[in-house]
């Protein structure tokens, strides 16, 4: 069985997202969606509304897993006994800084590895930030997020 860890803020989870997690699926029996909590990020979703959001999106697929967790992704990681961890790559200028961070986790734990998939062409300038800068100015932002988590971007703002 090879499980893998797709960690991030998913603060809306994007179809950028939804489409590595997706393809994630076709090479590992098992994809744990891990919400992360970092506090250097203003959030617009709580952490449970974040990890309801994306488990409606993958409702009745056994195999991706959603939770949340705060501190190192390696605790994490040697936590559920995984040693990949999945990243998605948009533009070059991402490579610096996944690659940084691959590195920093092989060396805290130096069984795990990182997978780099290169997200599909037509979300490779999509980022939650952007997302979350249209919608709170009024725009659009029905193609790039689901539609369960336009609902609830909506129905948040009303309030």
């Amino acid at each position: 069985m090879k499980k893998a860890i797709y960690p991030g803020s998913f603060d809306p989870i994007t179809n950028g997202h939804l489409d590595i997690i997706k393809r994630a699926q076709n090479l590992f029996t098992e994809v744990h969606v891990a919400v992360i909590h970092n506090p250097e990020k203003k959030a617009i979703f709580s952490m449970r509304e974040r990890i309801d959001l994306i488990k409606e999106c993958f409702a009745g697929q056994e195999n991706i897993f959603v939770e949340g967790f705060e501190g190192l992704l390696v605790d994490y990681a040697a936590q559920k006994n995984i040693f990949t961890i999945i990243r998605g790559l948009r533009l070059v200028s991402d490579f610096d800084y996944e690659f940084q961070m691959a590195l920093i986790n092989r060396k805290l734990s130096p069984k795990l590895d990182t997978v780099f998939l290169m997200t599909d062409e037509k979300y490779s300038y999509l980022s939650s930030s952007l997302v979350k800068q249209i919608a709170s100015n009024g725009g659009n932002v029905q193609e790039f997020i689901s539609a369960n988590v336009l609902d609830f971007l909506q129905e948040k703002a009303k309030k």
